[in-house]
């Protein structure tokens, strides 16, 4: 279908039937897409059923008023202009309607062009914001400001921010994984901010950092009473993200017991608060990071295979950063110059040596144990950061002997493989080629490794 061939939905909230007729008549006629609801309640009901382009709702009815219509139209969907119309128009309740976002307000009786060219102006209106909206997306997805890119220039790391890319427009769900301190909330952040959701909130939750009852609280919310301590209702996270981004971080860190209600939230898009009896309808997109194997989880028994599969609907693994040491320049680099500039300083440059220590170190922290490390190297050294100024867990590093009368006891995992690479390297007589075949890595990482173990001679 064409954009000249959409038909916008119009939605007719009224307590008069008679009304709703000939409305329906009259924008089916005019090339509207026409929905009614009898009364203010059949009203709400049919926005959350029909996600309409446009309202149109009287505002004196029995029961839930015009106005609260208007609310939960704006509620849902921001974008949604709301006409209201009245028999009783007075300056007070125009003003109220345009303060609480009302597109326009118009008196009973009035004329059919009269109206048709109002809606016209709304659907015109809503159309502008969603192109607007698709422009500043487009212009993000391309790198413009709002959505910087994450930093790094390994094959593996850019192929990571290619699917990121690739996938941020849809509403899909995604697990994020890899060790501590990849930048697995960077990269959950980077899709909400180049999403069609970017406008509205991004809020994540550590679900290892708080005990099962009171995750759950701030997950689904609570109604007053339900436990000790609730003295008033409480909005979960899920319904407070809106249509924005919910970021569950280590979700391998859940029980069971919650990865039951994680799974009902994914299927029927709803979340029932603890002590409440009626679900409430989310519209929030999930994104899920761990730094557990989540299938190893599963053959334990401690991980739902049916979430799993729910979550896993798009997979990131983000590489640790031992394996993109050709990053480690530039990421220090940016750390050292914001470091600089919240202490009101010029950055300070890494000398020759401490940047080749930075990058034979394995950092088992990743991404953040690096910054936090060039934060204390920061504060210790002069104008150059020099060996000496870094922690000694990274310039201790001693090499283990490929050949020695006895094998360590405990040999370290990088020994281990340089010793490897070495044999594959020497039985296919020197073929790089070859032996990244054998070793079923891509040259290039090959290459990498050879230079760190110093066999790239």
């Amino acid at each position: 279908m064409t954009k000249s061939d959409y038909k916008p939905k119009v939605l007719v909230v009224d307590d008069e039937a008679g009304i709703l007729e000939s409305l329906h008549i009259l924008l089916r006629n005019e090339g509207f897409n026409c929905y009614t609801a009898l009364g203010g309640r059949a009203g709400l009901d049919a926005i959350a059923a029909h996600a309409p382009d446009i309202v149109l709702t009287d505002v004196r009815m029995p029961g839930v008023t015009g106005l609260e219509v208007l609310s939960a139209a704006r509620l849902q969907d921001a974008d949604t202009p709301v006409i209201l119309m009245t028999a009783q128009a007075s300056l007070q309740s125009a003003v109220q309607a345009v303060n609480e976002g009302a597109f326009y307000y118009i008196q009973k009786p009035f004329r059919n062009d009269e109206l048709v060219a109002i809606l016209r102006r709304a659907a015109e209106h809503r159309s502008l914001r969603a192109e607007n909206r698709s422009l500043k997306q487009e212009i993000r997805r391309r790198g413009g400001a709002g959505a910087a890119r994450p930093m790094g220039v390994s094959k593996a790391w850019l192929e990571v921010l290619r699917i990121a890319e690739t996938v941020a427009p849809t509403d899909s769900t995604v697990l994020i994984q890899g060790e501590s301190g990849t930048g697995k909330e960077v990269i959950a952040r980077y899709i909400h901010d180049l999403s069609q959701r970017t406008d509205a909130a991004f809020l994540s939750i550590n679900c290892g950092a708080l005990p099962e009852s009171l995750l759950e609280s701030e997950l689904f919310g609570h109604v007053k009473g339900s436990f000790t301590g609730a003295v008033k209702d409480k909005l979960g996270l899920f319904a407070a993200a809106g249509k924005g981004t919910f970021f569950l971080d280590e979700i391998g860190e859940t029980t069971l017991a919650t990865q039951v209600k994680l799974l009902r939230v994914l299927q029927q898009r709803e979340v029932i608060p603890v002590g409440a009896t009626e679900a409430v309808a989310i519209e929030t997109r999930l994104l899920a990071a761990t730094n557990r194997d989540l299938e190893e989880e599963i053959r334990r028994g401690g991980f739902r295979s049916d979430l799993y599969y729910r979550l896993n609907v798009i997979s990131l693994h983000l590489p640790p950063l031992r394996e993109r040491a050709e990053d480690i320049p530039l990421l220090a680099e940016h750390f050292l110059a914001r470091t600089g500039q919240q202490r009101g300083e010029p950055a300070k440059q890494l000398t020759g040596a401490a940047l080749d220590a930075l990058q034979h170190y394995p950092w088992p922290g990743n991404v953040r144990e690096l910054e936090n490390a060039l934060e204390r190297a920061v504060i210790l050294s002069g104008e150059a950061i020099d060996v000496r100024a870094l922690p000694e867990r990274i310039t201790s590093r001693k090499a283990e002997p490929l050949v020695a009368d006895r094998a360590p006891i405990n040999p370290t995992l990088e020994a281990i493989e340089r010793a490897y690479i070495l044999w594959v390297l020497q039985s296919e007589g020197g073929n790089k080629t070859r032996t990244a075949e054998m070793l079923g890595i891509d040259p290039s990482t090959l290459y990498r490794k050879l230079a760190r173990y110093g066999l790239d001679t």
